[in-house]
């Protein structure tokens, strides 16, 4: 059955948030590779402001931060989820937590191309 729906209430947005701050502190407590995305998007964040990207630069920048960001999220998410129901090896949950991972890779990968895009020029003509 299901739950039934629940009032507007200023109180549970604020814990809703609350809920969602500690999944991300989570997220960059217990996941190394996290802790890579956020030294990378640290890194973009200062070379973006060196260069002085102009707007639509930093709204590709922003989204693939965002995307790369999420994708660990939901990757992590979904690896907690496997090891809770399967906590033995199981080929299935092996091939769900390679896609999960491998949407992670391509995120990355394709902020990496983005950052070239936007980077390389600047880096290579000696800005």
């Amino acid at each position: 059955m299901a739950k039934p729906k629940e009032t507007f209430s200023p109180s549970k947005r604020i814990e809703s948030f609350k809920h969602a701050i500690h999944g991300l502190r989570s997220l960059f407590l217990q996941e190394p590779n996290a802790r890579i995305h956020l030294l990378a998007t640290i890194f973009v964040l200062l070379a973006s402001w060196y260069f002085d990207i102009d707007r639509m630069e930093w709204i590709a920048v922003l989204m693939c931060i965002g995307m790369v960001l999420s994708a660990e999220i939901f990757n992590t998410s979904i690896e907690n989820i496997c090891d809770h129901i399967s906590p033995e090896y199981h080929q299935r949950i092996k091939i769900i937590k390679d896609l999960a991972a491998a949407a992670v890779l391509v995120t990355a990968l394709i902020a990496l191309i983005v950052a070239a895009f936007i980077f390389g020029p600047r880096i290579f003509s000696g800005y």
